[in-house]
C-alpha cells in the first residue's frame, strides 16, 4: 500500500494478533499482509504499551497529552491577545488625557 495509508483498526488487531499467537518473524508475517515490517513493529509495540507491558505513553495518556498541548496552546494565544488589547487601551487613555 502507499505510504501514509490508514489501515482499518481491525486490521492492526488481527495483524498484531496473528504476529504474537503465531511464533513467526516479524517480517514474514509483514510481508505477507503487504505492509512494511516496522509498521507491524509499531503496531505490536502500541500493543505491548496499552497492555501494560512495556514501558510508555499509552494511546490514552498520548491522546489526553495531545488534547492539553493544543489547549495550552490556544489559551497562550488568547493570553497574548489580552495583553495587545491592554496596552493598546493603555496608550489610548493617556493619549485622551489632556
Amino acid at each position: 500500500m502507499p505510504r501514509g495509508t490508514r489501515f482499518p483498526t481491525e486490521f492492526k488487531e488481527e495483524a498484531v494478533r496473528l504476529y504474537r499467537t503465531s511464533g513467526r518473524s516479524l517480517r514474514g508475517i509483514a510481508e505477507e499482509l503487504g505492509i512494511a515490517p516496522e509498521t507491524l513493529r509499531r503496531w505490536v509495540v502500541r500493543v505491548e504499551i496499552d497492555a501494560g507491558e512495556r514501558e510508555g505513553l499509552s494511546t490514552e495518556e498520548r491522546a489526553e497529552l495531545g488534547r492539553l498541548k493544543r489547549e495550552n496552546r490556544v489559551l497562550r494565544e488568547e493570553r497574548d491577545i489580552l495583553k495587545k488589547a491592554a496596552a493598546f487601551f493603555a496608550r489610548e487613555e493617556q493619549r485622551s488625557r489632556p
